[in-house]
């Protein structure tokens, strides 16, 4: 199995885990396999912008700011995707920073092989 499709996989976990952990933020099943590809678009496309427009503020928290900013792309997750719910901004904040140590965990056992030709 690839890396990525496993990294995945725990992440639909993680995100399932957090909600059973948080009781403001709650997820079905279908809403956390289809929210875990819209928060990986998300991240992808609007995040970097954001990182780079709020780059000052960055800096001036040391790095903090980021979980604002993580916090929000999961409250436009919950905004877009049904059964992806989060009860409000103060609970995306905190889910992110739970979701942040899962990842962290994911990335330190799951390495992903490059493409070699």
């Amino acid at each position: 199995m690839r890396g990525w499709v496993l990294r995945w996989i725990l992440n639909i976990l993680a995100i399932i885990l957090t909600a059973a952990l948080l009781k403001g933020f709650q997820v079905s099943v279908w809403g956390a396999i289809v929210g875990s590809v819209f928060l990986g678009i998300v991240n992808a496309v609007i995040r970097p912008i954001l990182i780079i427009l709020t780059l000052p503020l960055n800096i001036l928290t040391l790095g903090l700011f980021t979980l604002v900013i993580n916090g929000f792309m999961l409250w436009l997750t919950s905004v877009t995707i049904k059964g992806f719910d989060i009860s409000g901004f103060g609970w995306a904040i905190l889910t992110a920073m739970v979701l942040s140590l899962f990842s962290f965990v994911i990335s330190y056992f799951v390495e992903d092989r490059e493409f070699r030709f």
